[in-house]
């Protein structure tokens, strides 16, 4: 395989988003050396740290825990989000009346919504990769709950999990835990990926997630999952987590489905933070919107994405929505598979 150095610059379209990505090799490094300068491992005060056992009475309400007998101590916590960036408690997500915006009443929404937290374990030095594969399936089925909960509300159109690991990426307190946000609406970013989708299943009459990615960008595999680097992937050694089987809802998964993700989640994880220092990453899962259409079905296919922040997005990017990667992805790869994890 060519080393960066060695090839020339080149375009890719993600065929997901629809994308642009600009892979610069004249920008890189050898892809082995990349690390991040800061780990994302930071130190809160532990008895001040809202999210660590014994400090419940500093966190906002409780939605429900694992295990849920109040008389055991507990290992999984979902309470809302102390700073949300949206409102439960207004009536409905109806047009606000505001205006104001140049488009009319359309154009403004109450901020009705979910925003909760999932505090992944009660130990402030234990983070999500240190957990066993089965803790972490059973965090990935404390998301499922949450989601499906969320599903009851007839406003509610998205709902995004997604967590934060370092400053750097957004996150506000070192202690382990993961975020959802239930919206009203479907972000255009959401709704662009399912257009891309249903156009690539509309021209070759196949789900493009459901097609084996080359063995150069393969990273690993489990029973029911396959994780790589993605064609055109936006950001160096992104991660996509993708499940074997059709299936347009994250929530659709069930419990054996959700122990073997945990495994692999674990394993991508670790991988990352020994080859890359403990970069800061955000993780999303990249799911249909609650109310999908039967066409779009067949289309529409949930992954898991893992993005380590090793670059700084700049005003090209921000301006285009075009990314420069300085790795090409099946370097990127051969890199990660090579990463050796003891479990």
């Amino acid at each position: 395989m060519m080393t960066s150095q060695n090839r020339l610059p080149q375009l890719r379209k993600d065929a997901i988003t629809g994308r642009w990505v600009v892979f610069s090799p004249a920008r890189a490094k050898r892809p082995s050396d990349f690390k991040s300068k800061a780990p994302a491992t930071a130190s809160d005060h532990r008895g001040r740290c809202p999210f660590c056992s014994g400090n419940e009475h500093m966190c906002a309400p409780q939605i429900f825990r694992v295990p849920p007998d109040p008389s055991s101590d507990w290992k999984i916590r979902v309470i809302e989000n102390l700073y949300p960036a949206l409102d439960r408690n207004l009536k409905d997500a109806d047009f606000d009346g505001g205006g104001g915006g140049g488009g009319g009443d359309a154009d403004v929404l109450r901020g009705f919504g979910f925003h909760d937290v999932v505090i992944e374990t009660p130990d402030h030095s234990v983070h999500l990769s240190d957990l066993s594969p089965r803790e972490v399936g059973d965090v990935i089925l404390a998301y499922k709950k949450r989601v499906e909960q969320l599903l009851t509300f007839d406003s509610i159109k998205y709902v995004q999990v997604f967590k934060n690991h370092g400053a750097s990426a957004g996150a506000s307190l070192s202690h382990s835990h993961s975020q959802i946000i239930a919206l009203p609406i479907v972000p255009s970013n959401v709704s662009a990926r399912i257009e891309c989708l249903r156009e690539h299943f509309n021209q070759t009459g196949k789900c493009c997630l459901c097609e084996v990615p080359s063995n150069e960008l393969l990273i690993d595999e489990s029973a029911h999952f396959v994780s790589f680097v993605p064609f055109a992937a936006s950001s160096p050694f992104e991660i996509w987590i993708v499940p074997r089987d059709h299936s347009p809802h994250f929530h659709e998964l069930d419990d054996n489905k959700a122990a073997d993700l945990g495994g692999l989640l674990k394993l991508m994880l670790r991988k990352i933070s020994i080859q890359l220092n403990d970069p800061p990453f955000n993780f999303m899962i990249q799911t249909s919107p609650v109310h999908t259409s039967v066409s779009e079905l067949g289309s529409t296919h949930w992954y898991l994405q893992i993005v380590p922040q090793l670059t700084i997005v700049a005003g090209f990017e921000v301006a285009t929505g075009c990314h420069i990667n300085p790795v090409f992805p099946e370097e990127a790869a051969k890199v990660l598979r090579e990463v050796h994890v003891q479990m």
